[in-house]
């Protein structure tokens, strides 16, 4: 990044997280790697140390305009703490908006989603595990492709490619009907719970190929099912007075739709549904409705729609001149209104893949999202590395009834599994 680049203002996917974040929806997504063996303190440190200038567009607090607020950057060193509190915490004032945790032999990296998506958080996890390990005195191949410590940042890695790819269509505004939310009473502050699945890939890749499903599909599936089962436990009054529509929201990055090695924001929300006003689904009707839908959705004409009416809306002069704090109030507006219409969040980060000599070192990785607002009530988050397929979900609700049906689900296709809290 040259030094004449002071300052950037937040990528279109950003915007809304200044206005709507507080101590509890923090906007703060977890990634995590464990290791088989404990971390080395020391190296870890100097790992850190050797990213330090690799990343400058991470190294930034933000900032109020009168317009937007930006990013500005902070000479401040990377945080580097023991991993002791809840997860997903808070960004303070004057923090950057990344950390580095440790505790035995996992290092955990958060992310404000006002800086990266978790696919960039991915590949700077990546980086600070390789870079680890070369301190550890392990060589990592030269096939191995990361960020490696000492390379100059390119231009394209803190361009918002959202407007690099912008280009206006006619993209009317969606009109959506109001989702079923789970029926659960809140948890007491801190609120949010963490339940980790761990899965054998290969079993549940086995079975949701045989439905002639993605895993992303299959897992949508479970999902709505499983709403579906909590829906129909309500009595009959609760039945007639809650919403119907059982929507999940599915973040799809465009890095697989347009070349961009962007480490910023850059992805869009598809959202498959089943309606129960057409009555009761099968979990065949609804794997069958998901994938059709989701074939639908991520056709890159429709998503290049998505993209289009995104920007197009920051991009109205009306719009570029309405004052900060009213445009903060109406972000909030409409953040409640549109987590009103979907009822769960399926965030896959696929798989990770490393060369033999690199795996054997690793355990698994986890992908925490950030806590769900008190609308939604919990979400998942998804991510594989070997064998090991990881189930994150956050609730914040006193029930463990979604966990619950999920798990039975996958007893019921005699998918092995075991639940951990994290």
């Amino acid at each position: 990044m040259p030094d004449s680049l002071f300052w950037m203002p937040l990528d279109n996917a950003a915007k809304i997280y200044p206005a709507i974040r507080t101590d509890e929806l923090t906007s703060v997504f977890r990634l995590s790697v464990v290791l088989k063996e404990r971390v080395k303190a020391r190296q870890l440190l100097e790992a850190v140390n050797a990213l330090e200038e690799r990343f400058p567009y991470y190294k930034v607090t933000l900032k109020i305009g009168v317009f937007w607020f930006y990013l500005e950057h902070d000479h401040q060193a990377i945080s580097v703490k023991p991993d002791l509190d809840i997860p997903c915490r808070a960004f303070h004032k004057h923090e950057l908006m990344f950390r580095v945790l440790v505790r035995e032999n996992c290092i955990s990296v958060e992310f404000s989603h006002i800086l990266t998506d978790a696919t960039g958080g991915l590949e700077f996890l990546k980086s600070l595990l390789f870079s680890y390990f070369l301190h550890c005195g392990i060589t990592i191949p030269e096939t191995v492709l990361f960020l490696r410590p000492g390379e100059t940042p390119d231009y394209e890695e803190y361009e918002d490619a959202y407007n690099r790819y912008f280009k206006r269509t006619v993209s009317p505004r969606m009109n959506l009907r109001a989702a079923f939310h789970l029926p659960f009473s809140l948890n007491r502050p801190s609120r949010l719970n963490i339940s980790v699945f761990e899965i054998p890939a290969d079993a549940i890749l086995k079975k949701a190929r045989s439905s002639g499903l993605s895993l992303t599909e299959y897992l949508i599936s479970i999902y709505l099912f499983a709403l579906q089962s909590i829906y129909e436990t309500l009595p009959a009054l609760q039945q007639r007075a809650a919403n119907r529509i059982l929507r999940i929201e599915v973040p799809v990055n465009l890095r697989n739709f347009y070349p961009s090695r962007t480490m910023r924001n850059f992805s869009v929300y598809v959202l498959p549904e089943i309606d129960l006003r057409l009555g009761h689904y099968t979990f065949e009707e609804a794997a069958e409705t998901v994938h059709h839908l989701m074939q639908l959705e991520t056709n890159k004409k429709l998503i290049h729609k998505i993209l289009s009416r995104n920007v197009g809306g920051e991009r109205n002069l009306i719009v570029k001149r309405i004052p900060l704090f009213i445009k903060s109030f109406l972000l909030k507006t409409f953040y409640s209104l549109g987590t009103s219409r979907y009822s769960g969040v399926v965030t896959n980060l696929g798989r990770v893949t490393f060369p033999s000599e690199i795996s054997q070192l690793i355990d698994k990785f986890i992908f925490i999202p950030p806590p769900p607002s008190k609308k939604l009530k919990a979400n998942c988050g998804v991510v594989g590395f070997g064998n090991k397929l990881t189930l994150c979900f956050g609730n914040i609700t006193s029930s463990d009834l979604l966990e619950q049906k999920f798990s039975t689900f996958l007893y019921g296709q005699d998918i092995p599994h075991k639940i951990i809290r994290y």
